[in-house]
């Protein structure tokens, strides 16, 4: 299975059983994933606005949770764990409705115990507007039977690993 399938089965799964997800950030769209990034995009609507009428804050922070698991899910995590830490740095306004908030997650650190994610989101005009970090607590996360951890590796570039071979292999004729 893909990252990207993988990643919008499990954000499917969000809305279908959680309560905040599918009240607050239903119209999110993955528009990409491969192992450890993935891209969405929420077009704004007036549940996503301040009184201001410009992108809430609560929807950034919503966002960089949701997408944190989200970007779990892109290295095989079925069950994406428990938040231990969110933080947000808002930086230029989200935009206002009508307009479509695009933002890039990383997992940034996959560990046994913790997983850290860093988030950044781009306005219309491609201005960033906001980064967050995610921090889960993933140990019991890793026994779930719906992971597909093994399948969904990330990649090692084989230039680069043919290239360290090859150091390695030079480095040790010439000892």
């Amino acid at each position: 299975m893909s990252a990207l399938k993988f990643v919008r089965s499990i954000w499917e799964s969000f809305r279908a059983t959680s309560g905040v997800e599918p009240r607050l950030i239903d119209g999110l769209r993955i528009t990409a994933a491969e192992p450890g990034k993935v891209n969405f995009e929420l077009p704004i609507e007036k549940q996503h606005t301040n009184r201001l009428g410009i992108l809430h804050g609560a929807t950034i922070a919503t966002m960089v949770d949701t997408s944190g698991s989200l970007a779990l899910a892109s290295r095989g995590l079925y069950s994406t764990g428990v938040s231990t830490d969110l933080s947000v740095t808002y930086l230029n306004s989200g935009g206002q409705i009508g307009d479509l908030i695009k933002g890039e997650v990383i997992c940034d650190k996959f560990g046994k115990t913790l997983a850290y994610t860093s988030v950044k989101f781009m306005n219309k005009h491609d201005q960033i507007v906001a980064r967050g970090s995610h921090t889960k607590f993933v140990a019991l996360a890793w026994k779930d039977d719906k992971n597909i951890t093994e399948e969904l590796k990330p990649e090692v570039n084989e230039s680069k690993a043919s290239e360290v071979t090859r150091t390695s292999f030079s480095h040790q004729v010439k000892s």
